[in-house]
């Protein structure tokens, strides 16, 4: 596991605020209504040239769709962050998005602990767990 200094802690909650701002507005104002976003992690590198920026979407069925259109807006995205940041970075880092499926995860062994899927009954469920 990574260990980060308390630079990058600080310009990584920085920048999840003010994303999570601006992907908010994008979606409403795109007609994307009732698609919930939000930063659940943003991780910056020790030379603050690049921030992995994870997202949680609801519903999860829409995160695949909006991902891509938020690489593709990559650009743009950055430079309104420029715009808010520039009196609190000299240098915009570069942004990475990912989903964060961690909520998906987590159900899923709820629903295992509560035997709600039993792998052993539906074999077919443990083709789903492997990883890949």
């Amino acid at each position: 596991m990574e260990e980060f200094t308390q630079r990058q802690k600080k310009i990584g909650g920085v920048l999840q605020q003010d994303l999570a701002d601006i992907l908010q507005k994008a979606a409403t104002d795109g007609g994307m209504r009732g698609v919930i976003i939000s930063v659940s992690k943003v991780n910056v590198t020790t030379d603050l040239s690049v921030a992995k920026v994870y997202l949680s979407v609801f519903p999860n069925g829409k995160g695949k769709e909006l991902i891509e259109g938020i690489r593709s807006n990559t650009p743009l995205i950055r430079h309104e962050m420029a715009q808010r940041t520039r009196n609190q970075l000299r240098r915009m880092p570069n942004l990475e998005f990912f989903i964060d499926d961690s909520l998906e995860y987590i159900d899923g062994i709820e629903r295992s602990l509560k035997r709600e899927e039993d792998p052993i009954k539906e074999a077919d469920l443990l083709a789903k767990r492997k990883k890949k």
